[in-house]
């Protein structure tokens, strides 16, 4: 089955990881800190804090620059649950602030819904296109804002020629498996600020410094998150081969692009000239008349190869976030729920694999077209 997104291991980073196995340190040896600083020197960021997945990634981030019970954070609901829930954790409230069409957040919405409460400003580059952050930037440094960027699906996405993890507060990234690279599960923020790094290096290994000899000390909370050199030798191997990972997905995207262009069926995602996505997912949205049909739709194209998946289940919709905080509903992000479904689009795929996925795509959307919905 071709999935919409999924790792690419070779021989050399078969290798890597067989160093470190043979190795004296399969955890807190020097493999870390030479991924962090391959990651600040491809990203343009100052320092980079490896953790063991994105979600404690996010939550070291969230506890490093002071969240706290009754801050409110604006984010979007289209995304994974673990970036709203790090910070719900702590006890913070989420402010829902829709979406665009693109599965971004609508910075031409966020300023309304900022109150003396805010405290930060959390936007996800959808499927690896970057958010408008230079828009959401001006508007967090007129209210005093902070920006910390889940860019879980963004690793070597840019705009211009600065890349993603070099503008904000801080920048989350996740190496699990289907992401650009991987670590197998893994997780870094990315910060210009020495400060917030420090907390991040303490909160991802208990809190604690070392004084001197045998004597250590626990000055902070925190917890076991840190990424073992066996990982980190995967994502230095995994990391050197990136921009040819994007340029493979970039080309199977631009293939679909071509065929799928003012398809009467459903729209693609557009890219700006001046941005470079990850492709990540490969999103599509289908036109009303198909959302009715969108289960018999998914169950057909898997069973004929097609390993897509639908992102995201509005996060407000989730069981615990109704109890939690009520019933609620943004217009664009539910209906981008009903219309999205994510097709294969990886660095693993042929260009005879791109035209399957298309021709088959097509084939099953004209089939269910007639159908129709009734209103």
């Amino acid at each position: 089955m071709l999935s919409y997104s999924t790792q690419h291991i070779e021989a050399d980073d078969i290798a890597a990881v067989e160093a470190v196995l043979q190795s004296k340190f399969l955890t807190q040896g020097p493999k870390v800190a030479e991924f962090e600083a391959a990651l600040c020197s491809y990203s343009g960021a100052k320092y980079a804090i490896a953790f063991n997945s994105a979600t404690s990634a996010l939550s070291g981030a969230y506890h490093a620059c002071n969240i706290k019970k009754s801050d409110e954070i604006i984010t979007t609901p289209i995304s994974f649950v673990s970036t709203s829930n790090m910070f719900v954790d702590i006890g913070a409230k989420p402010i829902w602030c829709d979406i665009k069409l693109d599965g971004n957040i609508d910075e031409n919405q966020i300023e309304n819904l900022i109150t003396p409460k805010t405290k930060a400003i959390v936007p996800v580059h959808f499927a690896g296109k970057p958010v408008a952050i230079e828009k959401i930037h001006k508007i967090a440094k007129k209210y005093n804002l902070l920006v910390i960027e889940d860019a879980a699906h963004a690793l070597g996405s840019s705009i211009g020629d600065k890349k993603i993890g070099s503008f904000s507060d801080m920048t989350i990234f996740s190496f699990h498996a289907i992401k650009p690279i991987t670590t197998n599960e893994g997780g870094a923020v990315l910060t210009n600020n020495k400060e917030y790094a420090n907390r991040l290096r303490l909160f991802r290994s208990h809190g604690i410094i070392k004084k001197k000899l045998w004597d250590s000390d626990m000055v902070s909370m925190g917890y076991n998150y840190r990424l073992t050199e066996v990982a980190a030798a995967l994502g230095i191997s995994q990391l050197k081969k990136l921009d040819k990972f994007i340029t493979k997905r970039n080309e199977i995207a631009d293939y679909f692009d071509k065929i799928f262009k003012d398809n009467t069926l459903f729209s693609t995602q557009n890219i700006e000239k001046n941005q470079i996505t990850s492709r990540h997912l490969y999103p599509i949205l289908l036109n009303p008349q198909l959302h009715c049909q969108k289960e018999k739709i998914f169950q057909e194209l898997q069973a004929r190869g097609l390993g897509i998946q639908v992102h995201y289940k509005p996060i407000y919709q989730n069981s615990f976030y109704k109890e939690q905080f009520g019933e609620f509903s943004l217009p664009v992000a539910n209906d981008f729920y009903r219309s999205e479904i994510s097709i294969p689009c990886n660095q693993t795929m042929s260009m005879d694999d791109a035209k399957y996925v298309a021709d088959v795509l097509l084939e099953v959307l004209h089939k269910y077209k007639h159908r129709g919905c009734s209103f």
